[in-house]
């Protein structure tokens, strides 16, 4: 699978999983085509995948991924945003051609 997770968009993503996850417990990333990157998502953390899921671990975060979101991740950098334009994590899809800054911003929590 080729997408990247930037340090900052991993220690968030630690944190979340430290915070509400078990020692097994995945971030899970739902993926659907729309907002200003092309992709809008809800995320969650969860102790176990979802019939379908597929467990991806990089540097010892599990992410629970569904078929489409690992589509729509192809190319695209998970960073994290901490600022007055934009917080929580973002997308930055170089495929995407319909905004200046090619990236969306996750609002939405499980």
């Amino acid at each position: 699978m080729t997408f990247t997770i930037t340090p900052a968009a991993e220690r968030f993503i630690r944190f979340m999983l430290r915070a509400d996850g078990g020692p097994q417990a995945g971030f899970r990333l739902v993926l659907s085509p729309g907002g200003c990157s092309g992709l809008s998502a809800d995320m969650s953390v969860r102790a176990t995948p979802e019939p379908g899921d597929a467990v991806v671990e990089r540097d010892g975060v599990r992410l629970f991924l569904p078929a489409e979101s690992r589509l729509l991740l192809a190319g695209v950098t998970i960073d994290f945003a901490d600022g007055a334009a934009q917080n929580g994590l973002v997308f930055r899809d170089p495929k995407a051609t319909s905004c200046a800054t090619a990236s969306t911003p996750i609002v939405r929590l499980q």
